[in-house]
């Protein structure tokens, strides 16, 4: 048998529980089985009781760390043992050869981490204004990422791994980076990410779109007012990493999107216009706002990180 992986799925809230138990049975369920599969729950006691009442096969650990995800990751590797640790979100539901996907790019050592596609689960109507683009918003792989397996700047928490010894190398995630239930903070995969390839310069991460899975975006995510406070908490975030990785490394990715992705996007909206189809220019719209509230909440961010002493 080749290199094992465990898997660690983040859960904070019962009203998700459905979906936690579907997360966990498609991760009891790979062509290539998990070494373990460790659930973190993070600070929420009476979530911590059922799960360790009710889920089988699994292995439950509190949150030990701060409060938001990055210290439920933290934790939940903590308590794992395989050289290769998958990430899943609660509300994600992995493809059966989602980790043997993954799995076969690490016989290259030079691989840090790999991970895959995600595909939105509407569980209400998508919002005809919704770009593609934009697909991070809500969690998702976005029009930009390669379609094939390439190498990419950073992965996408709900369907990523990485190596033990890198994670360990470069102390895990950073807490105060972490997203939390509130929404706020969303940089912290991406700030793994970059000091992993600074620590390690001539190792890669992969991004393998075969390596799928389904991520379930509720009708709270479907609102305006959900798009352009998603966009500001992003700008902010990315405000607070650059801080610690400096903006060349922090906003390299970012920059090429702005310059290329998003324009050929508002492009297709308004020719989309020109040929009668009315949610065109909204999808041109919605990504000029988007570009605009994440601009924002980064300027804002680096002022107030420029008036602290």
């Amino acid at each position: 048998m080749g290199i094992r992986a465990s898997v660690v799925i983040c859960a904070y809230t019962e009203e998700r529980w459905g979906d936690l138990e579907t997360a966990v049975a498609s991760a009891l369920d790979q062509s290539a089985p998990a070494l373990e599969i460790v659930v973190a729950i993070d600070h929420n006691e009476s979530l911590l009781e059922r799960a360790r009442a009710e889920l089988r096969d699994v292995i439950v650990v509190a949150n030990d760390g701060a409060t938001g995800l990055a210290g439920a990751r933290n934790s939940g590797a903590a308590a794992t043992s395989a050289p290769v640790i998958a990430f899943l979100d609660d509300d994600a539901c992995a493809a059966r050869d989602w980790l043997e996907r993954l799995l076969e790019h690490y016989d290259d050592e030079n691989v840090l981490g790999a991970g895959g596609l995600i595909e939105p689960d509407w569980r209400s109507q998508r919002p005809r204004w919704f770009p593609d683009e934009f697909a991070w918003v809500v969690g998702c792989s976005y029009r930009g990422l390669p379609t094939g397996t390439e190498p990419v700047r950073n992965m996408i928490g709900a369907n990523m791994s990485v190596r033990r010894d890198v994670l360990e190398a470069i102390g895990g995630f950073r807490e105060d980076l972490g997203r939390l239930p509130s929404g706020a903070g969303a940089a912290e995969e991406t700030d793994f990410c970059i000091r992993g390839q600074q620590r390690f310069p001539d190792g890669r991460w992969l991004y393998v779109p075969a390596a799928r899975v389904s991520h379930a975006v509720g009708a709270q995510r479907t609102s305006w007012a959900f798009f352009r406070r998603r966009c500001l908490n992003e700008g902010l975030a990315k405000a607070a990493m650059v801080a610690g990785t400096g903006s060349r490394s922090g906003l390299a990715s970012e920059r090429a999107y702005v310059r290329r992705v998003l324009p050929a996007g508002v492009a297709r909206g308004l020719l989309a216009g020109l040929r009668g189809e009315r949610d065109g220019p909204r999808r041109s719209a919605a990504i000029l706002t988007g570009l605009a509230y994440t601009t924002f909440g980064y300027l804002r961010g680096r002022a107030t990180s420029a008036g602290r002493p």
